[in-house]
């Protein structure tokens, strides 16, 4: 692509940099540039877009901070991945009460079936009234002991071919899959969180009593423009553990 910055069309102004960047993320959601691949050098993308090079060391810059772009030393700048080993935990904020984050964790599927997704469902995630979606449930445990159930909603269209099998011999993070299988990135979350008593199938599960307070977690994915990809409900036990987190 070699559209100069100054044909980026904008209803206001935007300085130049983000203008790059604007262009550098349709790069990216047209997987110009994969997920572990070099993007061009700095120089290269100046040519193309032709701009300074310092306005394109400012957008790879935002673009490394939101974890898009990861930078390695005397290599070149890389397309960021969920297989990485530094960023497979990003969403998983569960440590225990020693300090440890995501180390030893364990996965069991329940479920993987295809269904019509419920009107709330269907809303959070910008599907029609009678679309499809896939239904996910699983366990996570930490050292051997279970800790988190997550029942997860994906749109079906994405995720042809979802399996519980294939989520199971999946050796990586399930974002990892979901990028490499099915070219869809998790690029941020929101979340809403709350207090809940254990009842039902996510007491037996996490092996509580029922009534036992547990933190329930509300977390919509998205993907580039931030389309919604992914409803991830999940309980936590935090008798042992503690959901942390970053304010900046």
């Amino acid at each position: 692509m070699s559209t100069p910055a100054t044909e980026l069309a904008s209803p206001a102004f935007s300085p130049l940099y983000r203008q790059i960047k604007a262009l550098m993320v349709r790069e990216l959601q047209a997987a110009t540039w994969r997920p572990g691949e070099a993007i061009p050098s700095e120089t290269e993308l100046a040519a193309r877009f032709k701009v300074s090079q310092g306005t394109v060391r400012k957008a790879i810059d935002e673009l490394a901070t939101e974890n898009l772009l990861v930078r390695r030393q005397g290599k070149g700048t890389f397309v960021a991945t969920h297989a990485e080993q530094t960023t497979q935990y990003r969403f998983l904020r569960l440590h225990s009460d020693d300090g440890e984050a995501g180390g030893g964790t364990q996965r069991q599927f329940i479920d993987c079936r295809r269904l019509r997704a419920p009107a709330d469902v269907a809303r959070v995630l910008g599907l029609r009234s009678g679309d499809a979606a896939i239904q996910v449930k699983r366990v996570l445990s930490l050292r051997g002991a279970p800790v988190v159930f997550d029942e997860i909603w994906l749109p079906a269209a994405p995720f042809k071919g979802l399996s519980a099998e294939k989520l199971s011999g999946y050796r990586g993070p399930m974002y990892g899959l979901f990028e490499s299988e099915f070219g869809v990135r998790m690029i941020r979350a929101e979340e809403k969180i709350r207090a809940v008593a254990a009842e039902g199938q996510a007491a037996e599960l996490l092996a509580v009593a029922p009534g036992t307070p547990l933190l329930s977690v509300e977390r919509l994915s998205l993907s580039y423009d931030d389309r919604p990809v992914e409803l991830r409900r999940g309980l936590y036990n935090t008798s042992a553990h503690h959901y942390r987190n970053e304010l900046s």
